[in-house]
């Protein structure tokens, strides 16, 4: 880069930087507001008009709707080249248990910090409207991020991105076990793959008193379920992160009845595909063969979900030191075994590089993580995300 083009780069940063901090107070309030009255997946309508009223209410931008219940709005230039920052419209239906004067009451929460990314972009969005932007900006408020299908991946159906001449989309999450202040912007992977099983042991019902007579399917789950830790040593080498957690257990009715069937479901997450392929080919072959030596049989379901998320590592680069200029710390680093869907926009044919940054919140391991009821980022992320954002969109901009 030039001195005279990085010279116009700083200037447009320092001046949309100075916009987006006027826009602070008013982004917290509106948080306060989006936290109150949070939505489930699939209903977000009023977020989303709420947020899109908070943007074109002080730019004339306009709310294009898509995926259903969510919409992008553009900044700067209307056509030609842009820049895509995304926020997350869902809430979780989980009963809050923060105690703030501005709790959710209807059984619904923003667990995970969408209030915050929410209230971030109309920062971001409102103050660049007030500076010459060379390229577009393009606000991507983003429904169902929270269950399946998810939002992302009719975002890219409705070809906004494509229309919108996308060259890169940004996000940035809360993340409660970093520390207060720090902005991990890391190339590679970050998030993992995630992909539900259900294994399904069916044996011979029967009567408890006499099992011998019967397969009991219930016995032959407990080994597979124990067996699968097993496979995770034999299939995954130990230096990649990989989990594989049981979260449900269900077979029969009656404590006296030895059921026919029996299922556990949960999850497997993964950082490479390699891995996947060969733990997912491991748990099917072991659940065969353990229920096989009981005389039942077994499956192995897999319901596939998000990809990994993996960081480009120019805009990973170009984020951390537009960071470093707007003072936030240097060298944090975060990547977990959490999936997102924002991984999806790399994939589809759309080619995006894409960049996740994880803000941190300073809740430590001992505190409540994502998606707890009593989980609640401080007034100051609101801030703290849309800095990370803004780094996030100059990094993608294209040279000056």
């Amino acid at each position: 880069m030039s001195t005279g083009v990085g010279l116009r780069l700083a200037e447009l940063a320092g001046s949309w930087s100075a916009r987006l901090e006027a826009e602070v107070p008013a982004a917290v309030a509106l948080r306060h507001e989006l936290h109150a009255n949070p939505q489930v997946s699939g209903e977000e309508e009023w977020t989303c008009r709420r947020v899109a009223d908070a943007i074109t209410r002080t730019t004339g931008a306009r709310l294009e709707p898509v995926a259903g219940t969510g919409g992008v709005l553009r900044l700067g230039p209307p056509s030609g080249p842009c820049v895509a920052v995304r926020a997350e419209l869902d809430g979780l239906p989980v009963v809050e248990r923060t105690g703030v004067p501005y709790a959710a009451t209807g059984g619904v929460m923003h667990a995970c910090g969408h209030d915050v990314h929410l209230a971030a972009l109309v920062a971001l969005a409102r103050a660049a409207a007030r500076v010459e932007l060379p390229e577009g900006l393009l606000a991507v408020l983003q429904p169902r991020e929270e269950v399946a299908p998810t939002g992302a991946r009719d975002v890219i159906v409705s070809g906004a991105l494509e229309r919108h001449q996308a060259r890169a989309i940004i996000a940035a999450h809360v993340q409660p076990l970093l520390p207060a202040g720090v902005v991990a912007a890391d190339p590679g992977p970050v998030n993992a793959a995630v992909d539900e099983i259900e294994i399904v042991v069916t044996g011979r019902g029967g009567h408890t008193a006499y099992p011998h007579l019967a397969a009991d399917p219930v016995a032959a789950l407990c080994r597979c379920v124990l067996a699968l830790q097993d496979v995770v040593r034999a299939a995954v080498d130990p230096m990649h992160p990989c989990t594989v957690t049981v979260t449900r257990l269900s077979a029969g009715l009656a404590p006296n009845v030895i059921p026919d069937v029996a299922r556990a479901r949960g999850t497997v997450r993964t950082m490479y595909p390699e891995d996947a392929d060969r733990l997912l080919g491991g748990i099917a072959e072991m659940v065969a063969g353990v229920a096989g030596g009981s005389g039942c049989t077994g499956t192995l379901q897999v319901e596939p979900g998000e990809p990994v998320l993996v960081n480009d590592a120019e805009l990973a680069r170009g984020a951390a030191g537009w960071l470093t200029r707007f003072g936030v710390p240097p060298g944090a680093s975060f990547a977990s075994c959490g999936s997102d869907d924002f991984a999806t926009y790399a994939l589809a044919g759309t080619g995006l590089p894409i960049l996740m940054m994880f803000v941190g919140a300073g809740q430590g391991p001992d505190g409540p993580v994502l998606h707890d009821p009593r989980f609640l980022p401080d007034d100051e992320l609101v801030a703290d995300v849309a800095r990370a954002m803004l780094a996030g969109a100059l990094a993608g901009l294209a040279p000056l």
